[in-house]
């Protein structure tokens, strides 16, 4: 498909620019109204039908030609994250805070630019829906638009995304069947014991002691709850107690992130570490409250939209730029709740390995997506859509 690249990469510097512009104005999430106003007026400007508001600054752009009865949908996330860039790049964050570190403005840009091409030379029947989603970083946009009516409003047969991923050679494409990335749960834990001096430590009923053992006692719940084969994380990631070195604290906090790529793992972890603290806290004489909070789903790729999805790629790229059954990855995705009401498949394309600016990770003050991405994620795009509303 040299011809279809040699077209994309000849628009690719006008979506360059307006990259970089939406990375120079980063919004957070549910903030996305300047990027979402922008979006909005390309997709309307190329003769699609523009519905926004759903999930506060979200939008779908329609484009329905001949009389194909089959509907694609092709999702881009557009927030930032709350983080100080370090870049130096000319075209950086203007917005003190805030920057795109995980390459939002680039997913934003690669559908943009399909989006130009399949209205002006796209040759397929049916009806595309392209859906730009606000708040991916842990706000869940997703299930907002959902909540709003998406799927009702804009029926799919099928839902497709793709996410940059540094540490893959630039312009790879990785695709997975099955479990690809991982649910992601929190949870809060407020011990309650009784303060006193560090002198007399028998006359209080110690919170610090209670939770470092639970600290302890939960690193078990992987290694004997959960089957050897299968991926599970629970980590704690603050431990908040006390003020002074001879004062038992009255209470002490721990947060806490669990992760699992399968919902059965998902809910056991729940049911262990729930009853591993209760437990653990009695033994010690204090009360422990849990505030566990439900975050996103296991984002599961369906099968016959992932061979679909591979051989588009295999199509585009050839076999040497294509990895058929990539890893899973422990991070999250609320794309995996649109993939729990429609059958679609996530895939990922490499932004840069070794000692090149892209490798920098994803939420990292130095993160940059890889501007070369920009042609063969819109090539992508545009090909999928023609394969999939084949005229």
């Amino acid at each position: 498909m040299s011809a279809l690249l040699d077209r994309l990469h000849g628009q690719a510097d006008e979506f360059i620019d307006l990259r970089r512009d939406i990375h120079r104005h980063p919004e957070l999430a549910f903030d996305e109204h300047r990027t979402s106003a922008l979006v909005a007026e390309k997709l309307q400007a190329w003769g699609y039908q523009v519905q926004r508001g759903l999930g506060g600054t979200g939008l779908v752009g329609q484009l329905v030609r001949g009389d194909g009865t089959k509907r694609l949908g092709v999702r881009a996330d557009m927030d930032a994250l709350p983080i100080d860039e370090a870049t130096g790049l000319h075209y950086a964050s203007s917005h003190a805070g805030v920057m795109h570190a995980c390459g939002h403005d680039g997913h934003t840009a690669m559908l943009l630019a399909a989006a130009h091409h399949l209205a002006e030379h796209g040759r397929f029947s049916g009806t595309l829906n392209l859906i730009f989603q606000p708040a991916e970083e842990g706000g869940g946009g997703a299930l907002r638009m959902m909540e709003d009516g998406l799927f009702e409003r804009y029926p799919c047969d099928a839902v497709f995304a793709m996410h940059n991923m540094p540490g893959m050679p630039q312009g790879r494409l990785v695709l997975r069947e099955g479990a690809a990335m991982a649910s992601s749960d929190y949870a809060t834990v407020t011990l309650t014991g009784v303060g006193g001096h560090g002198a007399m430590p028998h006359r209080a009923a110690d919170p610090v002691v209670a939770a470092a053992s639970i600290v302890m006692a939960l690193q078990t719940v992987v290694s004997r709850n959960i089957d050897p084969l299968q991926m599970a994380v629970v980590t704690v990631g603050a431990l908040h107690a006390g003020k002074a070195n001879n004062v038992i604290p009255q209470s002490a906090t721990l947060e806490i992130s669990i992760r699992a790529l399968d919902r059965e793992v998902r809910a056991r972890l729940e049911q262990r570490v729930k009853t591993v603290i209760a437990a653990q806290a009695e033994s010690f004489g204090v009360t422990a409250r849990i505030d566990w909070r439900p975050g996103y789903a296991v984002l599961v790729n369906t099968p016959a939209e992932t061979d679909f999805a591979r051989k588009v790629a295999l199509e585009l790229v050839g076999a040497d730029q294509v990895e058929l059954q990539g890893p899973a990855l422990p991070g999250s995705e609320d794309f995996a709740f649109m993939l729990e009401r429609v059958p679609g498949s996530y895939l990922f394309i490499g932004n840069g390995d070794g000692d090149s600016a892209g490798a920098c990770m994803v939420h990292n003050p130095g993160y940059d997506f890889n501007d070369a991405n920009v042609a063969i994620g819109s090539a992508y795009w545009v090909l999928l859509a023609e394969r999939f509303l084949a005229a």
